[in-house]
């Protein structure tokens, strides 16, 4: 494990997200006098509180959507908005696996909901509203929220944290980006394969029975390949494609960013 914080950009990441490196971008941090002259922006991670396998934390979907937020906000920081990243929505649509122990799903019809006004509220001072989605269960109720918002005429879109050739859940992308970003809360020796046939494959079973129907350890993919170096290499490009998609600002019909 290195004894140092890796960088990315502009912003250093922390090996423990909960804990960053303090900076004036975190709207946690700010006074309400400090954004009355600013014209300010705001990204949101969105993740989830749900199983990841054995080795991996329950808010791993968070974390991962945090530290690409706070990175996005990081290289964002010559943009005439003054950038900042919200306290993360924790809670997200994981019915799929709720026969593992820890796992806290809201459901799409409440997450839709709180984005919604999360969004109408944030509006009122934020002239642009970002979401980072960290857990694809979540994808719905994004593109609802963006499109009602959008349609009520606020300036609101949302991105995922993708990579290409990425695993679906817990296996060599994700372990491999907490190993990046959170090393010290990865359980290296609990790391077992888990079902590595394609998600198309899986999907018929998964739909009717969730996770534990097709992986017994809740793993779809296998992370003992992970390493923190393939983890940077992730991160970047989770980064890069938010970062693309920000900058270009073409958001579809369902306020996805493209």
């Amino acid at each position: 494990m290195s004894a140092h914080a890796p960088t990315i950009g502009a912003y250093q990441v922390n090996s423990a997200y909960h804990r960053p490196v303090p900076s004036g971008s975190e709207l946690a941090s700010a006074t309400s006098r400090q954004l009355q002259s600013t014209s300010s922006a705001l990204i949101v991670p969105v993740g989830s509180t749900e199983q990841h396998g054995p080795h991996l934390p329950l808010d791993t979907d968070t974390r991962i959507a945090t530290a690409v937020s706070r990175a996005l906000v990081g290289q964002l920081g010559g943009d005439e908005l003054k950038w900042l990243v919200a306290p993360a929505i924790g809670y997200g649509a994981s019915g799929e696996h709720e026969d593992f122990s820890g796992t806290v799903s809201i459901g799409t019809s409440a997450l839709r909901l709180l984005l919604v006004e999360f969004g109408r509220s944030a509006s009122r001072w934020a002239s642009r509203l970002v979401f980072v989605n960290g857990h694809g269960g979540n994808a719905e109720a994004l593109a609802a929220a963006a499109a009602l918002l959008r349609y009520e005429g606020r300036d609101v879109g949302w991105c995922p944290c993708s990579a290409e050739n990425a695993d679906a859940h817990a296996g060599h992308t994700e372990t491999s980006v907490l190993l990046h970003i959170s090393p010290a809360d990865v359980w290296i020796d609990e790391r077992v394969p888990g079902n590595s046939a394609p998600l198309g494959q899986l999907m018929p079973a998964l739909r009717q029975g969730g996770i534990a129907a097709v992986s017994e350890v809740g793993i779809l993919g296998d992370p003992t390949t992970a390493t923190a170096e393939e983890g940077a290499r992730i991160f970047t490009e989770m980064v890069d494609g938010c970062m693309r998609r920000v900058t270009g600002w073409t958001p579809d019909r369902n306020g996805m960013l493209t």
